[in-house]
Order: structure tokens, then sequence, then C-alpha cells
């Protein structure tokens, strides 16, 4: 790697931890980007070069993973869409519905003891979304920690 791709590296994760920390709150494109010192155009290839999807799939991807928590917590649906930043609570459904592979609802009411069982640093990695069609979380991974 070339001094300048390690430096990119290292803007770039300034800006995915900021998405980590601040999933919660309005974030947008130009805002992550001046993180990374970047413009958005720019910083969304870099990104999405570095981790396989865009920033704002990154972002709702986060917000998807921490709402599934709420929900497993018994958490209502609308409560869970607004505590992790999302302002739609359809466009939250939608999005919830495409990444897990079950509407939020569904999720809910599901069955949760293993999850609940494992250490909370165990059942983040088998509860953790993923954007792979073929691997749901409800049909894969939760199964498979069970």
């Amino acid at each position: 790697m070339t001094p300048q791709e390690i430096e990119n590296l290292a803007h770039l994760r300034r800006a995915r931890d900021l998405i980590d920390r601040d999933y919660a709150r309005p974030l947008d494109v130009p805002t992550m980007a001046a993180k990374a010192l970047m413009s958005p155009a720019h910083f969304s290839r870099q990104f999405r070069a570095a981790y396989g999807e865009t920033p704002y799939s990154y972002l709702m991807t986060r917000r998807i993973e921490r709402a599934m928590a709420l929900l497993r917590a018994g958490t209502s649906v609308t409560d869970a869409c607004m505590a992790v930043g999302c302002t739609s609570l359809g466009s939250f459904s939608s999005r919830f519905a495409e990444i897990v592979g079950m509407t939020p609802s569904e999720y809910r009411k599901r069955e949760h003891d293993a999850v609940r069982a494992m250490p909370s640093c165990v059942a983040k990695l088998h509860t953790r979304p993923v954007r792979d069609a073929s691997s749901r979380i409800g049909e894969v991974r939760e199964h498979s920690a069970a």
C-alpha cells in the first residue's frame, strides 16, 4: 500500500467511526465526507471500495442492527425506529425487512432466548445484519446460534 492509500483508509475509518458512534443522529454523505476530508462523490466511491457498501447503506445497517437489539428488549417498533434516527416508520420497516428478511413486528415477536443467553459481544456478532440475501439474520444466523 502506498502512503496515500494508508492515509485514505485512516480518513475512511474516521468517517466509519462517526457512523458507528452517531448513527442515531441526522447524518448525510457530505457530513461523513467532511470527516474523511474528501469530497462527497470521492468519499462515496472510496468508502464502497473499502467496505463493500455505500456510506448510507452502512449507516442504515448500523441503525437496523441497533433497532434489532431494541426490539429484542421489547421496545415498540415505532420507538425503535425513532431511537435509531429514522424519521419514517414506513421507510424503516421496508429497510428492516430488506436487510433482516422479516418485518420489525415479526422480528419483535420471535423468540430470542438463545440471543439473550449469549454474552453481548457474542450476540452482537451473531445478530449483525448482513446485506447478502442468502444469509438472512432470522433464517441463518440466529438458528445457527441457537
